[in-house]
């Protein structure tokens, strides 16, 4: 990104939320770097410094504002094939890949040699991968010590830091204040602070059609304002101390109650559940020392262009990784203008739709598989049944009503052999085997499905395997390696939605979208599904007006009868009769 100075004070002055990630501002009478969007009186141009990322920023000396917290501001999407390797090496350490490993281990997972990792990654970001580890990890627990009552001991760990010692000599030499004086610092500002839960929640029928009724209650420029925010009230969050809570920024519009819908039409029983504009999951994580499970709650703070993410205390040492999964299962990276502008037409009834993501690349590929040539219902059901038995149980008392296991393992799948697989989850034998197949090429590590993994490769790895073809592996493009560009040619809603016959066909006509491809099939998905609610309601309709009509009638029709004769007409001749002969 070219840094023209000029150029970026004019963003600046016109503070527009579009620009907030994109780029930073450090003050050099201040000392102190910003986001485009801090509410602090705007500096002379003079005074101004542009980075492209926190860490640059800081690596030239520069503290982060307390204010406007730049470690809250959202991240960047996939726009350049070219960086994917460099992003992707800062995506595995946004999660804590580094908690647990070298940089070696690091460069041999994103496939390059350590000196080209270095090489790339500071041609990127302007830092090594080490100084963009450690502005991480720094960032993290600031905002630990600020959202959080966990003492510094636990912060230190969580955010990463070897010990306790290290983690306040940092923090001091970085910010010129130790991490206690920050936090009382922070208490007296905002007394009685406290962590926050989300209440129990269930499933909820209306959300899972929701996402197909959003145009038609959404006004114009808010795409919020969708129906469930008319037959929901949004759930209210009691204060609860054994709870972590954070917030997650987007670039608005956001059509939350969309993206909802279409989690809720696809949710698994025990797993996940949706209503009253909350999202709720059971995860498991491979944590530092040892295995977390633990659940979350999503919801949108439209107000302040962020999400916000309640997880139980059991995960407080996988916060990076649990954080990350939130930002691909709801994109948070998205650039809504960029994509809505794009598809034109196809988005203009709801802007800034989402193409909802996963917290494991593996669950959507074990979906994609169950789901084909079946409806969403029945493959809900076979979902349910395999998680029951082969997922790893919640505590009972963790807080988290409704949800009772996560989601199985590449692992657990691939021990479990495909002869199991078919007796649990009612499959027949060759989809067990495909799924078998599946978690063993995931297992051994020779698949990866996570978002910045080399396409190509992966749609091959996919694709060698029995029992998938084109339309299972686009969509696991589509929501597990998060490709903006993908586009289950084959499907048949598209070709209905389209009007063709054919997937080649469909692939002419979806050029128009391309590199958005992915974002169009949720829409046209969207459509269908609500042309599809709109003739149900319709022959719905239309066989209650004629039961109606038919009672009409027949009401109508006994009024118009004549009255039978009276009881003392049929009697009289029969006296008269009777006193004649008498």
């Amino acid at each position: 990104m070219d840094l023209d100075p000029t150029l970026f004070y004019q963003a600046l002055l016109a503070r527009d939320r579009r620009f907030d990630g994109w780029f930073f501002v450090g003050v050099t009478s201040t000392g102190i770097y910003c986001r485009p969007v801090c509410a602090v009186r705007t500096p002379q141009e003079r005074n101004c410094r542009f980075f492209e990322h926190q860490s640059a920023a800081e690596k030239a000396g520069f503290r982060p504002c307390l204010r406007c917290r730049p470690e809250l501001a959202p991240g960047l999407g996939v726009l350049d094939v070219s960086q994917r390797l460099a992003h992707a090496a800062a995506a595995l350490i946004d999660e804590g890949f580094l908690a647990t490993a070298d940089l070696a281990m690091l460069a041999q997972r994103v496939g390059v040699s350590e000196r080209h990792l270095r090489r790339i990654f500071a041609a990127e970001f302007g830092v090594t991968p080490v100084e963009y580890a450690q502005t991480q990890r720094l960032l993290l627990a600031k905002r630990l010590l600020t959202d959080t009552r966990m003492d510094i001991g636990e912060i230190a760990h969580a955010a990463g830091f070897g010990s306790v010692r290290r983690f306040n000599a940092l923090f001091l030499s970085r910010y010129r204040l130790a991490p206690g004086r920050l936090r009382k610092g922070l208490a007296k500002k905002t007394p009685g602070r406290a962590a926050s839960a989300p209440v129990s929640v269930s499933v909820s029928t209306s959300a899972a059609v929701a996402w197909t009724r959003a145009a038609a209650a959404a006004p114009a420029g808010h795409s919020n304002a969708d129906p469930i925010r008319t037959d929901l009230a949004a759930a209210e969050v009691p204060s609860v101390d054994d709870t972590l809570r954070f917030e997650l920024a987007y670039r608005p519009p956001f059509a939350w109650n969309a993206v909802l819908g279409f989690l809720a039409f696809r949710q698994i029983e025990g797993v996940e559940s949706v209503e009253a504009g909350v999202y709720r999951r059971a995860v498991r994580f491979d944590g530092p020392h040892a295995l977390r499970t633990g659940w979350i709650a999503v919801r949108d703070l439209p107000q302040r262009l962020a999400v916000e993410v309640v997880m139980s205390a059991s995960l407080a040492t996988v916060v990076p990784a649990v954080l990350g999964g939130v930002r691909r299962m709801f994109d948070l990276n998205c650039r809504p203008d960029i994509v809505d502008a794009h598809l034109g037409e196809l988005a203009a009834d709801l802007p800034g739709m989402r193409v909802p993501g996963a917290f494991d690349g593996f669950e959507i590929a074990v979906r994609a598989v169950i789901g084909q040539q079946i409806s969403v219902p029945h493959a809900r059901k076979i979902l349910a049944k395999l998680v029951d038995a082969l997922g790893t149980a919640l505590e009972p008392d963790a807080g988290c009503d409704g949800l009772r296991c996560t989601f199985p393992t590449a692992e657990q799948l691939a021990s479990a052999g495909p002869e199991r697989l078919r007796e649990v989850g009612g499959l027949t034998q060759a989809r067990a085997q495909t799924l078998h197949a599946l978690a063993v090429e995931v297992a051994s590590g020779r698949l990866r499905l996570a978002p910045l993994e080399p396409l190509e490769a992966t749609l091959e790895g996919l694709l060698a395997i029995r029992g998938i073809g084109d339309w299972t592996a686009q969509y696991v493009a589509m929501r597990a390696l998060s490709w903006p560009n993908a586009f289950p040619a084959g499907d048949l809603i598209l070709r209905q939605q389209l009007g063709v016959e054919t997937a080649a066909q469909t692939t002419a006509i979806a050029a128009q979208w391309a590199p958005w491809r992915a974002y169009a099939t949720v829409h046209l998905w969207r459509h269908h599904q609500k042309a599809k609610l709109d003739a149900a309601e319709a022959v719905a309709l239309s066989r209650a007006k004629v039961n109606i009509n038919t009672k009409i009638k027949g009401l109508t029709a006994t009024a118009s009868r004549k009255p039978e004769a009276g009881v003392g007409a049929s009697i009289k001749p029969t006296v008269k009769k009777r006193m004649a002969n008498g």
